[in-house]
């Protein structure tokens, strides 16, 4: 069994050595790669490719989760870039996403389309798995890392940031942080029976809050300062044992 990490560019500097690879998938070709740690193999995933060169909208995220699965993946750690329209997290802050509320229009959202395949329908109690979630909370304890609080998930279709008006009406549904990309990749490794954990980078005040303007220069900032330490973080979890006695992601699938 192997262990994933998705995530932006860079976040490959893990100081060991890394293959690389590529793979031919229903859904098309995925390149990544493979470090081993302390006997445990461990993939790397660039959402965006190597190059940061696909934007949210048009990452084949069927293609990277069924690479995962065809390269034996059980955990799934990524990290997503978000917005904060929550007042208690301000941009550098690391949170916990731990449901989500989906504004996508035009992305593929499952593997089982009902066409030559079974009716499917993945069951959401838990969006992340609990497992992974506990055991990234305590190893950054352990590490002396502060993360700011849990966090409902907005996933928008991007590439265009959201309005002001946009953002108060996620408030009211009870939205912290915004993002692009993290749906249908989480649903897609409930499908494929993965367990999946998601950590959210605040990167910049949503529109309309603190009445600022969103930056670039401020989001590869923060990138950059969080994800050295991150990766370090999801790899100290994935090298070691994963008690999985009460976790359920291998059984979210409900085939009609």
């Amino acid at each position: 069994m192997r262990r994933a990490i998705i995530g932006g560019t860079g976040i490959y500097d893990a100081g060991s050595e890394v293959k690389s690879g590529q793979l031919v998938t229903a859904y098309g070709d995925v390149t990544y790669d493979v470090m081993t740690v302390d006997g445990q193999e461990i993939i790397f995933l660039a959402r965006h490719g190597k190059k940061h060169n696909t934007p949210p909208h048009k990452v084949n995220y069927r293609a990277n989760m069924m690479a995962l699965k065809m390269l034996d993946v059980t955990h799934v750690y990524a990290t997503c870039a978000v917005g904060s329209m929550n007042d208690a997290y301000e941009p550098g802050d690391l949170v916990i996403i731990t449901d989500f509320i989906d504004f996508t229009k035009s992305r593929a959202q499952t593997f089982f389309e009902g066409e030559d395949g079974p009716v499917a329908h993945v069951e959401m109690t838990e969006p992340y798995c609990g497992t992974l979630r506990r055991l990234f909370c305590e190893q950054a304890l352990k590490s002396n890392l502060q993360l700011k609080g849990d966090a409902v998930y907005i996933c928008t279709e991007g590439p265009r940031f959201e309005t002001a008006a946009e953002i108060r009406m996620y408030r009211q549904m009870g939205g912290d942080v915004v993002g692009m990309t993290n749906v249908p990749e989480s649903v897609l490794a409930k499908e494929l029976g993965m367990c999946y954990a998601a950590i959210g980078v605040i990167t910049n005040w949503c529109t309309g809050i603190e009445g600022k303007h969103i930056e670039g220069h401020q989001i590869a900032e923060s990138m950059e300062k969080n994800k050295a330490v991150i990766t370090q973080l999801f790899i100290a979890v994935l090298k070691g044992e994963i008690d999985e006695s009460n976790c359920k992601c291998d059984r979210s699938l409900i085939v009609l």
